[in-house]
């Protein structure tokens, strides 16, 4: 028996991997576990996700060690332009001919609802950071492939909505972007505002990625509600609040960002997005294990800190090698399994649960932007106002519309 062990042990060695490693070895599909980050590299959405998504995603299997079963773990990339037809294209080349096991990312929520529905087709997980419709886990879950990990309008809405509301923000006018995830987060904001005894004034929808906000803000103005909230994300939420400002209705109504990272908060600058209230699934300064993770992550981004999305992108693609290891395969319905069976605890997140309709449930924060004053240096932006537990941030299984699982 002592002989056999040590032959198992000299095997292990000369493979050039560890004992426990060697034990555990698993079945990979190609040998390999490749992993596909889609995003929008170049438009409006490039600093929300975009290379820094990619970066995440590296760190993610650097830190995982790069190797699983003695197999490569791989990181593939595209942009998807913000285009729904070009990102199913890529992803079905990427799980059809490229083998690619994983997507993860899939920022702008006309791009994630086209993908998830491809995963739930071709039985290939994909997990949703960068995009927030709540119909991704509702009337189009696929909760046996899909999963939104970071935040949905839901949250957003119940999180900053309730807030402005109760500060004495009764009234609101909406400016949306015209598409899936625009849609969703008025509805659900407005619904969260007339449940908390406001009342919705109206709404404009502009084009995605469009220049001129004018005429926009010229219905919000007019519309003498004392909040505008911008139902949209990105460069079009930089753009629309620095208009704003310039046409001066911060003077007479208050903004509400619906949906603003931190990276949005640096490009718009603190003179001009100081006071704003927003609402966030996790923030670099939280703590000392965030601020430690931001460091590592910014010595491969030119110092850059890293916003919501990216800390999403790491953590789920963490756990999706840790369940991969644990399932002992990449079968798809093995993984989730186990997916869903380990709870979430890392820098992201404390006691994080994927549900069985596709939903990640984490606590959400509502921040205030600082005061040039207040902030001590840069990227140091947010004050934080409130921690809403995950449960009364996320809509329940049973309030949703996923007819897939039991309720």
């Amino acid at each position: 028996m002592k002989f056999k062990l040590l032959a198992v042990a000299a095997a292990a060695s000369i493979a050039g991997l560890p004992l426990s490693t060697a034990a555990q070895q698993g079945k990979l599909s190609g040998d390999v576990v490749k992993i596909g980050v889609l995003s929008d590299m170049s438009g409006l959405y490039a600093d929300y996700g975009g290379p820094g998504a990619v970066a995440a995603a590296r760190l993610a299997v650097q830190d995982f060690g790069g190797k699983i079963f003695g197999k490569n773990i791989e990181v593939v990339s595209a942009d998807h332009q913000n285009k729904p037809d070009i990102a199913k294209n890529v992803t079905q080349q990427w799980f059809d001919r490229d083998g690619v096991d994983m997507t993860v990312e899939n920022l702008n929520s006309s791009v994630a609802l086209a993908v998830q529905a491809l995963g739930k087709e071709k039985n290939k997980i994909t997990i949703v950071t960068g995009a927030a419709t709540s119909r991704l886990t509702n009337e189009d879950c696929a909760p046996a492939t899909g999963i939104h990990y970071l935040m949905d309008t839901i949250a957003l809405a119940n999180v900053v909505g309730k807030a402005v509301v109760k500060d004495g923000g009764n009234s609101w006018f909406f400016l949306t972007a015209d598409y899936a995830f625009g849609h969703s987060l008025e509805k659900d904001t407005g619904d969260v505002v007339k449940a908390a005894g406001g009342k919705v004034n109206g709404a404009v929808r502009h084009p995605l990625s469009t220049n001129d906000f004018s005429s926009f803000l010229l219905q919000a103005q007019t519309s003498g509600a004392k909040v505008v909230g911008l139902a949209n994300a990105g460069g079009d939420t930089v753009n629309s609040i620095k208009a704003a400002a310039e046409f001066g209705i911060t003077k007479k109504q208050n903004l509400a960002a619906l949906l603003m990272l931190v990276t949005d908060v640096h490009a718009i600058g603190l003179n001009t997005a100081q006071g704003l209230y927003l609402t966030e699934g996790w923030y670099w300064d939280l703590n000392p294990e965030t601020r430690a993770w931001a460091d590592k992550y910014g010595k491969v981004m030119n110092g850059r800190k890293p916003n919501s999305n990216h800390a999403a992108v790491y953590s789920s693609t963490m756990h999706y090698l840790k369940a991969v290891q644990a399932a002992g395969t990449d079968d798809t319905a093995a993984v989730m399994k186990k997916m869903r069976e380990t709870p979430i605890n890392d820098m992201f997140a404390k006691g994080g649960k994927l549900r069985e309709d596709g939903r990640m449930v984490h606590d959400m924060y509502l921040f205030q932007v600082k005061t040039p004053a207040e902030s001590k240096a840069t990227w140091d932006y947010y004050n934080l106002k409130g921690t809403v537990k995950g449960e009364e941030a996320f809509q329940t299984v049973a309030a949703g519309k996923c007819t897939a699982v039991k309720k």
